[in-house]
């Protein structure tokens, strides 16, 4: 790639858990007053990419575990080579960009070819999900803390944590992308010794319309998963906050 660094501005925006209504107003306005160009990402749901103006150019760079419409690499290139022709370059990203995002990588990538960003946060999977479950992620007497840690490795492979740090009765872990190995993060934790009744809760889709979720405890949260067969995107919320979900979500 050749020519000079665009004067433009790339915005790595954070479009939210999926529900439209939880987009930011700045979200909002960058992508129907400001935005040239949209690269989008597989979790954006399409009464987002309906704000679009029809006049802007969306490029799907949607990418899951295993399958890949465009590689990370190829992603920074493109966002790279959109800014350098001089548009404005809208990055939009599911859930918050910097959170399990790689929103981090976007921005090195950007500042080392000369190109300035600016991060747009958005209401993470996490926060968004659990709020609307009625699940604190922290509260008095039952979590001093919140964990978030990611399912899988770059290729898929089983993440090794610090499973005897993570078994903290005070502690919520929130588990991103963890489908694929949750019998192995499960087991895990319980062989750390967190108790295997501790509540736990997996959500699909959270926040939209086809959002399920599957209320239970450690112990058995790999085969309730399995007999509803959820899909990701998937979050895992575990520990005692969790027993305080919404009476209408707990059967």
């Amino acid at each position: 790639m050749s020519g000079s660094a665009s004067t433009e501005i790339v915005h790595i925006v954070g479009a939210g858990p999926g529900d439209p209504e939880l987009l930011t107003i700045k979200a909002h306005r960058l992508i129907t007053h400001w935005a040239q160009v949209v690269v989008y990402d597989r979790l954006i749901p399409k009464e987002i990419i309906e704000l679009i103006p029809e006049n802007v150019e969306c490029i799907y760079a949607g990418k899951s575990c295993r399958q890949h419409v465009m590689t990370q690499d190829e992603i920074n290139e493109t966002l790279l080579e959109q800014a350098r022709l001089g548009k404005k370059v809208l990055r939009l990203k599911g859930g918050d960009p910097f959170v399990f995002g790689r929103g981090g990588e976007e921005v090195e990538y950007l500042a080392k070819h000369g190109v300035e960003s600016e991060v747009t946060g958005g209401i993470s999977a996490a926060s968004g999900i659990s709020s609307l479950l009625g699940v604190p992620l922290t509260h008095r007497g039952m979590a001093t803390s919140v964990r978030f840690i990611t399912g899988h490795q770059q290729k898929g492979e089983a993440v090794e944590l610090d499973w005897r740090g993570l078994a903290d009765p005070q502690t919520t872990l929130v588990v991103y992308m963890g489908l694929s190995n949750i019998r192995n993060i499960c087991n895990n934790l319980i062989c750390a010794g967190l108790a295997e009744d501790t509540p736990a809760v997996a959500v699909e889709n959270g926040t939209m319309e086809s959002q399920i979720v599957c209320f239970t405890n450690l112990a058995s949260l790999p085969e309730v998963i399995a007999e509803r067969g959820l899909n990701p995107p998937t979050i895992v919320i575990i520990g005692k906050v969790v027993s305080l979900i919404n009476d209408k979500y707990a059967n």
